[in-house]
């Protein structure tokens, strides 16, 4: 196998850590041929609940290779990479400054996460001065924020609250 090489099979089990895939051309295995593993990150660029909320037992999928795992004897692949990243279409489109709607999907300690489209979630962190004490926001809440920064690199997406017009 090579790396990029696209591999197809059949999945048999879903993990809280992963997911196995029975492969159609899969690598020697000590006790189940052709298994190959699916990292909980490597199923897809959106944010999801449960593995199950992206693949089923039974489902047959086509991923690429990425590594051979010698100790577990499995070969590595993602499904991720089958599909075009939404965080690098979004960058393409979006400016500093540019103003957005969106939804708050997570309170951490050090900030407020905000879906602002599809797939795409940028950070308000605590330390910003439109970020108040007095903002009380909730998981669900709509919010107008303001792009601050975008890292195409790390793909991340810094946000500030638009200090007119709150929802």
């Amino acid at each position: 196998m090579r790396l990029g090489e696209i591999l197809s099979g059949t999945v048999t089990a879903i993990e809280s850590f992963g997911v196995f895939v029975a492969l159609d051309d899969g690598p020697p295995h000590p006790l189940y041929p052709g298994v190959g593993f699916i990292t909980i990150p490597e199923l897809s660029w959106r944010r999801f609940e449960a593995a199950s909320d992206v693949v089923q037992v039974g489902q047959r999928v086509s991923g690429e290779f990425l590594q051979f795992d010698t100790w577990n004897a499995e070969a590595r692949l993602s499904l991720r990479a089958m599909q075009p990243d939404p965080f690098h279409a979004f960058a393409e489109c979006t400016t500093v400054g540019r103003e957005l709607h969106g939804h708050v999907t997570k309170l951490v300690p050090f900030g407020v996460f905000v879906q602002v489209a599809d797939g795409i979630e940028g950070l308000i962190h605590r330390r910003d001065p439109t970020l108040t004490p007095d903002d009380v926001v909730q998981i669900g809440d709509d919010v107008m924020v303001v792009v601050t920064h975008v890292d195409r690199e790390k793909r991340q997406l810094f946000l500030s609250r638009q200090t007119t017009g709150q929802l």
